[in-house]
């Protein structure tokens, strides 16, 4: 079978869908209704699948070009990011301002002496995205990267009674590009709506365990352990619904991969000490971006898991998504002290 990465005369990623600050609050105690918590620091940083996986493929030293595509308001957030962008060699041209709606933003509260984190969450101009927006004439990129799915208002519904997103693939397909999604863990009953009509169009598709069970129906786990049986089944399946390539599932145990020539690789994640850890915020979007610089690559599954895996621990030394994301060379090297785990041992933190 021809490799659909033979794109000739063709290099980079471009990504597109949910442009997204964090506005990461530190505060000293979650308050009661009607009562005062003190804000005790505050960070801006990136979120969002394109955003973040563009920010750490730079930051990981990635020397293929990088493009934004999508949707920010005309407003502080919005020329944060591009300043961002432009300060990490990610183009811009594709990234287009709006006075409809601010640039779409999360609110991170995070009690410093526990940790744990409620969001709060403004849709602003990710929710207006079309298939207007995306121009794939304009580009020489390899690699066409779409992500959230379900969290898109306009691609995740009909447009002319066609899946939004499926109009967006299309195009990327049409101008020479393959093409990648990630979907966001919705507990609603959307996903056989939405993600499963546009899996025909994606050549790589990510996944978490939660979403594969969702669109599969098929269980990953017994109890709090992962199923190996159960897991490759549901990867089968999402083959069968339609993806071209490779469908990757990730957890926090590890990860495993099906190609559509039936190649399947099992991955165990990092043992990452427990000091380590500052937060899991980013870690799947760092995985995603360790996956897809194997793929631009036209490197092995194997390779482009093992990438995947330790970017994903190097992000969890920050609370940020990108903040601790350092170069490939140096996730290569921790990855070799930390050690891999066995996916199917009891889960714990090393």
């Amino acid at each position: 079978m021809n490799d659909p990465r033979n794109t000739a005369g063709r290099s980079g990623v471009i990504a597109g869908g949910n442009w997204i600050v964090d506005h990461v609050k530190i505060i000293d105690a979650w308050p009661q209704q009607d009562t005062l918590a003190n804000i005790l620091s505050q960070t801006d940083a990136n979120g969002g699948s394109p955003y973040n996986i563009l920010v750490d493929l730079a930051k990981m030293g990635a020397d293929f070009p990088l493009e934004a595509v999508g949707l920010v308001g005309d407003d502080a957030d919005g020329r944060l990011i591009r300043a961002e962008c432009t300060r990490l060699g990610i183009k811009t041209e594709g990234l287009q301002s709006t006075r409809k709606a601010a640039t779409s933003y999360t609110d991170v509260m995070s009690v410093q002496s526990t940790g744990r984190r409620s969001f709060f969450h403004q849709r602003g101009a990710n929710a207006l995205l079309g298939p207007e927006h995306f121009d794939f004439s304009k580009t020489r990129a390899k690699h066409f990267h779409l992500g959230y799915a379900l969290l898109l208002d306009r691609l995740d519904g009909l447009i002319d009674g066609v899946p939004g997103m499926q109009l967006v693939f299309a195009a990327a397909h049409a101008a020479g590009l393959t093409t990648s999604l990630d979907c966001v863990s919705e507990s609603g009953d959307r996903f056989a709506s939405v993600v499963t009509p546009v899996l025909p169009q994606v050549d790589v598709f990510l996944a978490n365990d939660f979403e594969a069970e969702k669109i599969t129906g098929i269980a990953v786990r017994k109890g709090d352990r992962l199923d190996r049986a159960g897991t490759e089944e549901a990867a089968r399946r999402l083959i069968e619904l339609g993806v071209r390539a490779w469908v990757v599932l990730h957890f926090p145990e590890g990860a495993c991969a099906l190609s559509s020539s039936g190649e399947i690789v099992w991955q165990g994640s990092l043992q990452v000490p427990r000091g380590a850890i500052r937060g899991a915020a980013g870690a799947g979007d760092a995985f995603a971006a360790g996956v897809l610089w194997g793929w631009h690559e036209a490197q092995a599954l194997s390779w482009s898991l093992k990438l995947g895996v330790g970017a994903a621990a190097a992000c969890l030394r920050d609370p940020t998504c990108s903040g601790s994301i350092p170069r490939r060379e140096e996730i290569e090297m921790i990855s070799g002290a930390w050690g891999y785990r066995d996916p199917f041992a009891a889960f714990m933190v090393g």
